[in-house]
């Protein structure tokens, strides 16, 4: 076994126990979660989202989630200007809570009712058209497939990320960095800021 196949065992034993509902609860309800704060690092990551989907660079027939865990926000924006979204991670827990919601299954970790209602916010439509996107996200999500992307050494820092950006080709188109206050640094997650990158190949 080489050191790359080494690297993506261990990750795999890692996450052999991860639990995608105590992940939702956890991350996806206050305070990082807060729809009643300005400053949720949730709002802030759909207000990207919706930025980056909208602003009319980005559209095409496929878009391709790489790493999606157990969560649906990130796409919620991208539904209406693709045609067909394909979901991916490499834990099959997390695949079948996304498969879960895709079905409307009663027994979902999370209720992505208050996240679809704040994307119709930010597209000025009226929090009751959440049902209609819920119904356009299920009608576009073709597919929860496992992806692999583990290396020995990937990028980490920001300087790191926009380096190799620029090396594969890509033009930077915007960069936004989110910095956690302090009453959202809560548990046992060591996360002190969030960045948000937009990129287009050349």
């Amino acid at each position: 076994m080489d050191r790359k196949e080494d690297g993506v065992a261990a990750m795999a034993a890692t996450y052999q126990g991860f639990d995608p509902a105590a992940y939702l609860q956890y991350n996806y309800n206050p305070p990082g979660a807060d729809f009643e704060n300005k400053d949720s690092v949730l709002l802030w990551k759909m207000g990207c989202l919706h930025r980056a989907f909208t602003e009319g660079d980005v559209s095409g027939e496929l878009l391709v989630d790489i790493g999606s865990g157990p969560t649906l926000y990130q796409v919620m924006s991208g539904c209406e200007v693709f045609n067909k979204v394909i979901l991916t991670d490499f834990l099959e827990v997390n695949q079948q809570e996304l498969k879960r919601w895709l079905r409307n299954a009663v027994d979902s970790a999370l209720d992505w009712t208050p996240f679809l209602k704040h994307a119709c916010k930010l597209e000025g439509r009226q929090p009751s058209a959440w049902t209609e996107k819920a119904a356009r996200l299920r009608s576009v999500v073709s597919e929860v497939l496992y992806v692999d992307v583990h290396s020995p050494g990937p990028p980490h820092r920001l300087a790191q990320v926009c380096a190799s950006l620029k090396k594969m080709g890509f033009t930077l188109i915007r960069l936004e960095v989110y910095t956690l206050p302090q009453d959202m640094r809560v548990g046992v997650d060591d996360v002190s800021c969030v960045f948000f990158a937009k990129a287009m190949k050349d």
